[in-house]
């Protein structure tokens, strides 16, 4: 009886992790914003799209970096996410870095999220 009810607190527990995570951490829940700013990797096999997300009266602005796969039939994935933020500056160094905004990623596995 005591072993069951170890494992159903468990249980509980890490469905509560897990909705923490779903609900304030997920970077594929980000709202989707306005387009300011896209730039293509030297090779053209990765464009970043930047679009800025109003807060509206409660929240500052904030950037989102998209990273699209040109040669792949892949969906488009959440890489940057920083808050206080109006304009994206994104630089290429090579094929798979980019700087956004000073924040450096190696492209596609690196994601950078200023509540992490």
């Amino acid at each position: 009886m005591k072993k069951r009810q170890v494992i159903f607190s468990l249980l509980i527990l890490a469905l509560i992790g897990y909705g923490v995570y779903w609900a304030f951490f997920d970077m594929s829940r980000l709202p989707k914003g306005d387009k300011i700013a896209e730039e293509s990797s030297p090779d053209g096999t990765y464009t970043i799209k930047a679009y800025v997300s109003s807060g509206g009266a409660t929240t500052d602005n904030a950037v989102r970096g998209e990273l699209n796969f040109n040669k792949e039939n892949r969906k488009p994935k959440n890489i940057y996410w920083n808050y206080h933020e109006e304009t994206a500056k994104i630089n290429w160094i090579n094929d798979n870095t980019v700087i956004i905004n000073g924040h450096k990623l190696n492209v596609p596995n690196e994601t950078f999220d200023y509540r992490r």
